[in-house]
């Protein structure tokens, strides 16, 4: 148990990449991880980490060993909190891996009565829209919408089922510029765009009525990386600034405010909400599990009126 619990700090400190930032989200200071690496280096005979002042990176052997211990760990820590279905309430930590559209618009009815239910558990969630490896990056379950799910993963409906993006102009900015009667009118308008992580641009936009595709490719003063910075894509709109091409749901105060005005609704396209997903070949640890049976409960965290209904 001492070497797992060494081969575990090693990994911490390579992923965070510096003994710090790893404390600061496990359970052991700075100096007793540098202690359980160096310990390790010794029994193995091979350095693992570049230490500098500055950072800590993992050498040829330490990336190695990084890339064969995540899934391998994983393993591990799943058989051991298999004891915890024999507790009376499951206990542990599940860590979600989720984009910034299921952190607002998914999990908020789904938390607080989750953890009222389990107080045992202990819920991380990472916000991340990029696609990473789950495993690698330390998450026992992602969320994920199924054009971006692997193959070899088992996906359970979460949230609502039938979503959509609405477009929304504020009042003023459509009183000097014109309402959009088609969606190709857009190309003559200013619009809001989003950038991925991957550095793609969240478009083409898609629109959909009787049958008819169109898909636009708009541009606008401003680019917004998604993520941390979303908001303000619908604070600009508001303001004046364009059009925003965004989650229904999130625009929904604005549009029932009036600080919003909806543009080419009758275009707006639905499509499947998210899932969240993991991996099939693996034991499924109790926090998962309860989480699992929680949102399987009939209308968990999935709001009852319409998306397209204002």
């Amino acid at each position: 148990m001492a070497e797992l619990s060494d081969l575990d700090a090693f990994v911490a400190v390579a992923r965070a990449r510096g003994f710090r930032d790893a404390a600061r989200t496990g359970d052991a200071s700075a100096s007793a991880l540098s202690d359980a690496v160096r310990r390790l280096e010794t029994r193995l005979g091979v350095r693992l980490l570049h230490r500098t002042t500055r950072s800590v990176t993992p050498t040829e052997a330490g990336a190695r060993l990084l890339e064969r211990l995540g899934p391998a760990l994983a393993e591990v820590d799943a058989a051991l909190e298999v004891v915890n279905g024999f507790r009376d309430r499951p206990a542990g930590t599940l860590r979600l891996n989720v984009p910034v559209s299921a952190a607002r618009l998914v999990l908020p009815a789904i938390v607080p009565p989750f953890l009222a239910t389990y107080p045992d558990i202990k819920l991380e969630v990472i916000v991340d829209d990029s696609f990473v490896d789950m495993i690698e990056a330390g998450c026992d379950a992602g969320i994920r919408y199924d054009e971006r799910l692997e193959q070899d993963m088992i996906a359970v409906p979460i949230g609502p089922r039938v979503q959509c993006f609405a477009t929304a102009a504020a009042p003023g900015y459509l009183a000097a510029r014109g309402t959009p009667q088609h969606p190709r009118d857009l190309l003559d308008h200013a619009c809001i765009l989003g950038r991925f992580t991957s550095g793609a641009l969240t478009s083409p936009w898609e629109y959909e009525r009787a049958g008819e595709i169109v898909r636009v490719e708009p541009s606008g003063q401003l680019i917004v990386r998604i993520g941390g910075a979303a908001d303000l894509v619908v604070d600009a709109a508001i303001a004046g600034t364009g059009i925003v091409h965004l989650f229904e749901d999130w625009l929904r105060p604005h549009l029932e405010s009036g600080a919003l005005m909806p543009v080419l609704k009758e275009w707006w396209q639905p499509f499947s909400g998210p899932f969240l997903y993991y991996p099939g070949r693996r034991l499924v640890p109790p926090p998962l599990r309860a989480f699992l049976d929680f949102i399987r409960q009939p209308n968990a965290g999935v709001r009852q009126d319409h998306p397209s209904e204002i």
